[in-house]
């Protein structure tokens, strides 16, 4: 697959080869909303926590007599009944990790990669790099770009200028080629990769799944063509 290399004047400045391994896959919904569910519930601590009525403080004796009072026959004050008691079927602290195979997760983020060029929202830059943090730069080269909503900026390396430069931008976020993930790529409307972080990319992602078939196959699930 042939792409144009945009300057940052979003200028052509030439075209590139890239992967199809990597950028021509079919979108795959079940594996990416897999991806999805899994990453989200991962990134959950699970440390909330709940008293039940045996750990929340107060006297264990029964309240009033029995019966004569008119009331409703009452127990203890730390039944999850009154006010200051425990919790019934409260949350305790547990963990959320999902597991999910490593195929799957790396066919997920092709799947995303391979949609966002698809519908036009990948852009290529020939390098992006400043000489020292500006966010007023920064937010010059995304006009320039075209960039309107957000976009997520991809670079092979963390760069920390353009780091410092995008941060205090709203709906702009950088990150490494070697951190992306389902996430943060569907979060984004806009996508721009350097030459070098889509290098970066193809290096780790972009072998086969399998050196006897396609991943469909593995699966034995025919891909979904709906993005």
């Amino acid at each position: 697959m042939e792409v144009p290399v945009y300057s940052l004047a979003r200028e052509v400045v030439k075209h590139i080869e890239i992967s199809d391994d990597v950028f021509g896959v079919p979108f795959n919904q079940a594996v990416v909303h897999q991806a999805m569910v899994r990453q989200r519930a991962n990134a959950r601590q699970g440390t909330t926590s709940t008293k039940t009525r045996s750990e929340v403080s107060g006297t264990g004796r029964k309240l009033f007599r029995q019966k004569g009072t008119g009331y409703a026959r009452g127990g203890s004050r730390r039944s999850p009944l009154r006010r200051g008691g425990g919790i019934a079927f409260g949350p305790k602290p547990r963990s959320y990790r999902q597991a999910m195979p490593k195929k799957m997760r790396q066919l997920a983020l092709r799947c995303v990669l391979s949609a966002k060029i698809g519908d036009g929202e990948l852009m290529v830059l020939e390098q992006l790099k400043l000489d020292e943090p500006e966010t007023k730069e920064m937010a010059r080269i995304l006009a320039a770009l075209g960039v309107g909503s957000s976009a997520l900026i991809a670079t092979s390396e963390p760069e920390e200028n353009v780091v410092k430069s995008a941060r205090n931008l709203p709906r702009i976020k950088t990150i490494p080629a070697s951190l992306l993930n389902v996430i943060d790529i569907l979060s984004y409307k806009m996508l721009l990769m350097t030459e070098a972080a889509v290098r970066k990319v193809e290096q780790i992602w972009g072998k086969r799944l399998s050196q006897g078939g396609s991943s469909a196959s593995l699966r034995g699930v025919t891909p979904s063509t709906n993005n």
